[in-house]
């Protein structure tokens, strides 16, 4: 699993790879915090379960992120690793470990404002399966 930047006009895309469904969201979110912060200084201190919907793979990445970004964005919450429990075309369930932002600690490396729907794609792909989302920053 792995996840590598691509060239978009004024934000942030990436490409998430993984070998299953549960590893490629479970990805997704690392590779945004990733992006975020610096994940070695997170501390996997306490647990979050997030449960998201989404009408398709594509709209249920979104949502994940989103309801992810959101932890950090309303809640000053660093997410560290993210084991997801199950994963479906239309939902998923996942277990986020991580610890509220210490400035002391932590150093963010850049905003994210957003995930958005533009060129929001998850499909199986070689020898897994693939996304591309793109952040608003």
């Amino acid at each position: 699993m792995g996840y590598r930047i691509f060239d978009h006009t004024a934000d942030l895309g990436v490409e998430v790879n993984a070998a299953t469904r549960e590893e490629l969201y479970g990805g997704a979110v690392v590779a945004l915090f990733d992006l975020l912060t610096e994940p070695l200084l997170v501390r996997p201190e306490t647990v979050r379960e997030l449960v998201v919907d989404g009408k398709d793979p594509a709209d249920l990445l979104v949502n994940f992120l989103r309801e992810a970004l959101y932890l950090w964005n309303g809640e000053g919450w660093l997410v560290k690793t993210c084991a997801v429990r199950r994963a479906d075309a239309r939902q998923v369930t996942a277990l986020l470990h991580g610890e509220s932002f210490d400035p002391s600690r932590h150093r963010i490396k850049r905003e994210i404002k957003a995930v958005t729907y533009h060129e929001a794609t998850v499909e199986p792909g070689g020898d897994g399966w693939k996304a591309r989302i793109v952040f608003d920053v």
